[in-house]
């Protein structure tokens, strides 16, 4: 379900200080019911997470075309990511934070941890149209239990770059998240 920006703003996220510069495009509760410690499982599902494993044959079509885009157009090469074209947000750490967990590595999303705590975890990504961050993080439901929050931040590069996430907007919508949610929801509950 997707949620009103407030949902991430109002509450006291590290995140917010480390980037301010950023603009929050969505945020969604994740349908992941549990208890106060499961957030460590939510985190380890994300990493594992792959973009041909969508159930929605559209989202599938859609992330193969925009990987064989940014592949002929060179949108995504090594020097437009992090480390690259843009510094790891783990420079603007403080010092509780640095010496913390960066998280898990991903086995096939081109994202990389940034930071990791009980309950919040950050990972960014790069390359020649954004630098975004995956925000995930766990709240109280309100009815006794804890589920996952994701909030996707994101600083476009340039004109290019804003234009590329207006375009894209209705696809993310549309075809993107509503499956997204459906493959969180399946792996959540027949995942160990």
């Amino acid at each position: 379900m997707k949620l009103p920006d407030s949902a991430h703003t109002s509450r006291p996220w590290r995140i917010h200080e480390i980037a301010p510069d950023f603009r929050l495009y969505d945020v969604w509760a994740l349908p992941t019911p549990g208890g106060p410690d499961d957030f460590a499982r939510l985190v380890r599902q994300s990493a594992t997470g792959d973009t041909s494993g969508s159930p929605s044959r559209v989202a599938r079509a859609l992330f193969a075309i925009r990987w064989k885009l940014g592949e002929w157009f060179g949108w995504d090469d090594p020097e437009a990511g992090v480390g690259g074209r843009v510094a790891t947000l783990r420079d603007r750490l403080p010092d509780d934070l640095r010496d913390g967990p960066a998280g898990p590595e991903f086995d096939r999303l081109p994202f990389r941890s940034v930071f990791l705590t009980a309950d919040e975890w950050a990972a960014e990504l790069a390359n020649r149209t954004v630098h975004a961050v995956m925000h995930l993080t766990w709240v109280e439901d309100g009815d006794g239990g804890h589920r996952g929050q994701m909030a996707v931040l994101v600083k476009p590069n340039g004109w290019f770059g804003r234009a590329y996430m207006g375009l894209i907007a209705p696809f993310r919508h549309l075809f993107v998240y509503p499956p997204l949610m459906r493959q969180i929801d399946h792996d959540w509950r027949t995942a160990p």
